[in-house]
Order: structure tokens, then sequence, then C-alpha cells
């Protein structure tokens, strides 16, 4: 029987397998050492490594740089943000600096840093603690930027990002952590540069990312019983964007929907529309959904309308493929949308 872990400890037996492989790897960030250790990724990690995790005082901009000299210094550097809204304190030496040193040097000095953020929705975290960033890291040349949607790919991602020359932005959807997955106990590495086809199909092609791929996958699974056949893919990696897997599924189908996991405008889903546009001269249907336009509310009961889920992905769906999908044969919707399962623990 192969095993199955969550999406949090597959994080937390990378970090442990490469700290026991590099003692040059360095974890630093507010609250890695805390009881809950961060949706615990980094639980009790500090009680065997001591000397190479940091709980650093709130002076995001400040470790960040901290963070920065390791790196330049042959280190490997893992800078911890429980929100990705606490990084945007740091935007300066993460825009200015760890994303332009390496062509700044003419290419001599590499900067293998990893930066984790946590985004998602619930828990009445509302306006500041709720957001999905994504795009503004991706738009940025220089950083490398992943968004694994499985804790099998968490995984082998994460240690693929700790190897890597580049800065590398490693997003974690908190609704994730407690999804369990097959995940191998051994060390591996998955590639950061390349999307991956989570299911094959012939009448319309669907991109998402993130937690986002769960309600897709769901949306999918559904229309698989009453005869649409949807080619599923999961984009991984947002810079670079794996373009030639998107085309050619694109082509293949003539149709396509992008469920992005923020925001659509200036998001994700537009740049997935445009690679689509421009590179292909034949008509294609592209269609998208997303977070609606609008700061993310507190309360469960206005926070339900602005998510994608399920239910919305198949009638977009329906509607793209013209065809009617009876009320009675809709999936229902599920009332919880402010905690994934009963395993989330929480906010932190």
């Amino acid at each position: 029987m192969k095993r199955e872990i969550t999406y949090s400890e597959s994080i937390k037996e990378a970090l442990e397998q490469y700290l026991s492989r590099d003692k040059k790897l360095i974890i630093m960030g507010l609250g890695v050492d805390d009881p809950k250790g961060i949706f615990g990724t980094t639980l009790n990690i500090h009680k065997k490594f001591k000397k190479n995790i940091y709980d650093l005082p709130t002076s995001e901009n400040a470790f960040t740089g901290f963070g920065l000299g390791l790196a330049i210094s042959k280190f490997k550097p893992i800078i911890v943000h429980q929100r990705v809204e606490f990084s945007l304190l740091s935007i300066e030496q993460i825009f200015n600096q760890i994303a332009k040193w390496n062509y700044m040097s003419g290419g001599k000095v590499n900067v293998p840093i990893v930066i984790r953020l946590i985004i998602g929705k619930g828990w009445g975290q509302g306006p500041q603690h709720s957001q999905s960033l994504e795009t503004i890291f991706a738009h940025m040349p220089g950083l490398k930027v992943v968004c694994p949607s499985n804790a099998n790919d968490a995984k082998g991602m994460l240690i693929s990002s700790i190897k890597d020359p580049d800065p590398v932005i490693f997003f974690e959807h908190r609704w994730l952590h407690s999804i369990k997955d097959q995940v191998p106990k051994k060390f591996y590495l998955t590639k950061i540069n390349n999307a991956k086809i989570i299911r094959r199909g012939k009448d319309i092609t669907v991109i998402s990312f993130s937690y986002a791929l769960i309600e897709t996958l769901r949306a999918v699974n559904f229309l698989k019983k009453i005869n649409i056949s949807c080619e599923l893919i999961d984009l991984r990696c947002l810079r670079p964007i794996d373009k030639k897997t998107i085309l050619k599924s694109a082509k293949k189908t003539k149709k396509v929907l992008i469920v992005d996991n923020g925001w659509t405008i200036n998001g994700i889903s537009a740049e997935i529309s445009a690679i689509i546009n421009e590179n292909i001269d034949e008509k294609i249907i592209v269609r998208r959904i997303g977070v609606l336009n609008v700061p993310i509310p507190s309360t469960p009961s206005l926070a339900k309308y602005c998510y994608p889920d399920e239910v919305s992905i198949v009638k977009q769906i329906g509607k793209i493929l013209n065809k009617k999908i009876l009320k009675k044969n809709m999936p229902k919707r599920r009332n919880n949308l402010d905690q994934p399962d009963k395993n989330f623990k929480g906010p932190f």
C-alpha cells in the first residue's frame, strides 16, 4: 500500500531530508519554531537542527536582506511568511535586490533563496489576510514562481526549488495543507518549469493551479459522469509558464477555460489567454473565471460569492460548450466555505 501524507507533512519531510544532506540550508521567519510550526510544516524541526532554524522578529524587509546576504555567501536560505501579505513589507528587497543580483553581476552571482508564501481564504481572515497575490511576483524577471496543488508536488518541487541557483517564490494555499496524497518517502525532485496534465479529454481544456485546481478537479470529475470530456492542466509553475503544454491542448480542443486562483484582471488567467491568442491563428474560444474583483470579505455569507467553486466551474463549462446542464443534475454546493474540511486546524 502506497503511503499517504498531508501537504504540510510533505513540506516538513522535504525540509528535514534536505537539512540532513546540506548544513548550509537555513530556515528563517516569524514563528518557524512556533508550537504549531506554521501549519505543521516546521513543527519541531528546530529541536533537531538548532543551528539552522531562526525565529526572526517582525521586521520583514530587514530579515529578507539578511536572507539575500546568506544566499550570496553560499548558503541556501528559506524565508517563511505565514501570510503573503507580510512579504509586501519586503518587496524592495525581493524585487530590487534578490531578483536582480544575478543580472547585475553579469551572471557571476547566484541567489539560491526560497521564499515560502502562504495564501488562502477562510477562517474570517478577510481583506488583508486572504489574498492570492501570485501574479505580482510572476510579473518580475529574475524570479521563479511555483504553486504546487498536491502533497506529492509540494515535496518534490520544494526540494527542486532549494537546489535551484535562482530565487524561487513558493506559494502554498493553506487549504491544501490538510489534504493527503501519495508521497514517496525518498528524497526526490520535481521539475519546476512544466505543467502537468491531470486528466486527458477532448471537449475542452481547463487550466488551473493551487487550491483552485482542487475545485476544478471536482468539476471535471462530475462532468465526466454526464459525458463531458475535459482535459485538465495543473500549471504548477507560474514563471516560467509551460506554453508548450497549454498550446498543444488548446489546439486540440479549440475551447479553453482558465480557472484563476486570484483576481482575473491583469492576472495569471489574462497572461494565459494572451499566450493562446498570440500563438494560435485559428479560432480558439477562451474564457476565464476567478475571484470576484472586490476586497475579500471576512464574513462567510459574503465570501462565498467571491471564489470559483465546483458549481460555478461546471456552469461555465456548460456555457462554453453550449450544453444545458439541468439543475437536478448539477453538483450540490458545499455549505462550509470558511474551512475546507474537519482537518483544517485554523489560520496558523
